[in-house]
């Protein structure tokens, strides 16, 4: 079956703008199965293990649920133990801009570093959070493609409120491109150039382009 796509766009929750950074979904839904232990599925199980070994797995859309559920984690595994290293796996179409920051700064609060690994797709707010891993310690697998854009929306409203979103859609695309620079160490005016539209990158590119130190293999990859 084709992807369906997801159309980028700014809705009001409590008054507030939630922009997305987001590309194709699929309408598949993970399988899960019901183990006899502790009314854990299998999908549970597999990732409270994952989980012990401090590997984290960002798997879907970046939404508030998982934002909150990866945050938790991260913070979990640093006061377990704040000088070994957490590894975050990500396969994920992007997501919410807000969301997304929530775990950037939970990455750049914590004392362990997170090394990033990009697997099937990081795009968006994915690749932002690929490209935020520790430097020397950030990973695509050879298949991985990475996209980057800038951050759209849909604007609507009062014109007052129309003008109110329109600045902080403004204000988040600077900063992104800001930071995005300072992860791969090209320019910000290269870096708002090149997201005018979507841009795609094999993991060899992501890798010339600064997304990533390294293009994975079984001897250098980590967790």
């Amino acid at each position: 079956m084709w992807p369906r796509w997801t159309t980028a766009h700014c809705g009001r929750r409590q008054g507030d703008v939630t922009q997305h950074l987001t590309v194709p979904t699929s309408d598949a839904q993970s399988p899960s199965m019901r183990t006899g232990t502790n009314g854990l599925s299998l999908n549970d199980s597999v990732y409270e293990r994952l989980l012990r070994e401090r590997i984290i797995v960002l798997g879907s859309q970046v939404e508030d649920s998982i934002s909150n559920q990866i945050c938790s984690q991260l913070l979990l595994l640093a006061a377990e133990d704040a000088d070994r290293d957490i590894s975050l796996y990500i396969n994920s179409p992007g997501g919410s801009v807000t969301a997304g920051m929530a775990i950037y700064d939970t990455m750049q609060l914590i004392k362990p570093d997170v090394a990033t690994v990009a697997m099937g797709m990081a795009a968006s707010m994915g690749q932002f959070l690929l490209s935020a891993g520790a430097k020397g310690k950030r990973f695509a697998l050879p298949h991985a493609r990475i996209m980057m854009h800038q951050p759209s929306a849909g604007l609507g409203g009062t014109a007052s409120d129309i003008e109110i979103q329109a600045k902080m859609f403004s204000r988040h695309k600077k900063e992104m491109a800001q930071l995005i620079a300072e992860q791969t160490g090209q320019t910000v005016e290269k870096i708002t150039q090149d997201s005018d539209r979507d841009r795609w990158f094999t993991a060899e590119e992501a890798r010339e382009y600064g997304f990533v130190d390294h293009v994975a293999s079984a001897a250098n990859l980590p967790g």
